[in-house]
């Protein structure tokens, strides 16, 4: 029968009968400072982007979408697989913890592989087939090679992650990508600072430091003595193993899949305002990356603890996270909102390399993004709650909406029938951003509710 280590066990009690707040301390803060880390990161890199020229910047942002929508295979199997591995690791069920995550491995490895191979020799007409603006098309082709190879290997580092998230290892998370992104900042500033290099090198740095997660990974992956490593013995085709980890991913990998091919499709119509709007586009996201990162910080490790204790038949608690969460993630986006548009400016300057028409093109995107922190902390929240309860399908539609009913038809409008210009992208921000948070918490209450109310309570924890 397989067992616990000594501090996975002791973790599991924590999760189930600890003070909440200091359970979402210990298991959110990590995650968040890291996306703290991870913002002043994407700041010094595109500072070293611009440094090449500006054209860097905006190939950089234009594939780092594209990027992203083919991660999201792995991303979206991780986080789905992470559910179910929570939710039998709450319940106290070791083997299934173990044949889950080794079943993990194996699929979501050869699904990396066979993206590898397939698009490696079809990279130009893929580019184009996605839009990449001609004037890019020379930038892009090598950068988007050497980042299908980065992929892959964020494929494994996703599982890996994901399992130690659902350990409550996030101590562990935090330190590998801070390691990540100490090697990935001294390779870069090294590649373009002293060998004059070009955004393909940034390519190869990303690709390398990445290899740091992978290493440790793969070691601890396969320690034996574990119910959270990998045995192949263990791997499974089996409906409550394979199974369960499909059906609560295809809609996570979907909607991950879609929201990024949605902001793929945002940045080709955005291209006719210049390909400056699109980085423009990119840097906005970037700055406020670091109120959306604390937020999803807290979603990240939220929907661990929801899974985890809906897996022990503790519903109460597991609401009572959602509105722990959701009040932590509304105060984050008004605090760190306000900040960044105290010292926008300078803030703008790091990115736009002394490129004032740059600079008040990417303020302007800025200010409308900005006013949505409050609802995107709400989304957010909202988020870990149906993930937590794995209501991963209605989680899809409300993502895949968010993109393709509020966003690309609006700018579509705007475009067509307004004279509004390059402002029309921060107003269709400000919109979708805004209406996707009040279908996230509609759809989240309702479902709490609905759990609470076979428990005989109301969505606050009263008797009904």
């Amino acid at each position: 029968m397989t067992k616990l280590h000594k501090g996975d066990d002791a973790f599991r009690d924590f999760a189930l009968h600890a003070n909440l707040w200091r359970v979402l301390w210990k298991v959110c803060l990590p995650l968040s400072l890291y996306a703290v880390l991870n913002f002043v990161f994407k700041i010094l890199d595109t500072m070293m982007a611009s440094h090449i020229s500006a054209a860097s910047v905006s190939t950089v942002a234009y594939l780092s979408q594209i990027s992203t929508m083919l991660s999201a295979l792995g991303a979206g199997l991780a986080v789905g697989a992470g559910v179910q591995i929570s939710k039998a690791y709450g319940a106290g069920d070791y083997d299934m913890v173990k044949a889950r995550v080794s079943t993990l491995f194996c699929f979501c490895g050869g699904l990396g592989l066979l993206l590898l191979l397939i698009l490696e020799p079809l990279a130009v007409p893929f580019l184009q087939m996605t839009g990449t603006p001609s004037d890019l098309m020379d930038l892009a082709v090598t950068y988007f090679r050497i980042e299908l190879g980065s992929i892959v290997v964020q494929f494994f580092n996703n599982i890996y992650i994901a399992v130690e998230r659902c350990r409550g290892n996030t101590r562990r998370i935090f330190l590998l990508n801070l390691a990540v992104v100490l090697v990935k900042l001294s390779l870069t500033a090294f590649f373009v600072y002293i060998l004059d290099g070009t955004i393909h090198h940034i390519a190869v740095a990303t690709l390398l430091s990445n290899c740091v997660i992978l290493v440790t990974g793969l070691i601890q992956l396969f320690r034996k003595g574990s119910a959270f490593s990998v045995s192949f013995r263990k791997v499974s085709v089996r409906r409550p193993v394979l199974g369960a980890i499909l059906n609560t991913s295809y809609p996570v990998v979907a909607e991950k899949i879609f929201f990024s091919l949605g902001k793929v499709v945002v940045n080709a119509m955005s291209a006719i305002y210049g390909s400056l709007t699109v980085g423009a586009i990119s840097i906005s996201g970037s700055i406020n990356g670091l109120t959306v990162g604390l937020q999803n910080g807290c979603q990240e490790g939220a929907s661990s603890i929801i899974s985890q204790n809906l897996g022990a038949h503790q519903i109460p608690r597991a609401v009572e996270t959602y509105r722990k969460t959701l009040f932590v993630n509304i105060l984050i986006g008004a605090i760190f909102s306000t900040l960044t548009l105290i010292f926008l400016d300078p803030i703008i300057m790091l990115f736009a390399d002394a490129d004032e028409s740059f600079a008040d093109l990417i303020a302007m995107v800025y200010r409308y993004e900005v006013m949505t922190a409050v609802f995107l902390g709400i989304n957010s929240a909202s988020m870990a709650f149906l993930y937590g309860a794995g209501y991963t399908k209605l989680a899809f539609f409300i993502n895949f909406a968010r993109l393709f009913l509020f966003r690309i038809p609006l700018l579509w409008y705007l475009q067509n029938f307004t004279s509004l210009g390059s402002e029309s992208v921060g107003i269709v921000l400000l919109v979708s951003n805004i209406l996707v948070a009040i279908c996230a918490i509609t759809a989240a209450v309702l479902v709490a509710r609905r759990l609470m109310f076979r428990e005989g309570l109301t969505f606050w924890g009263r008797p009904r």
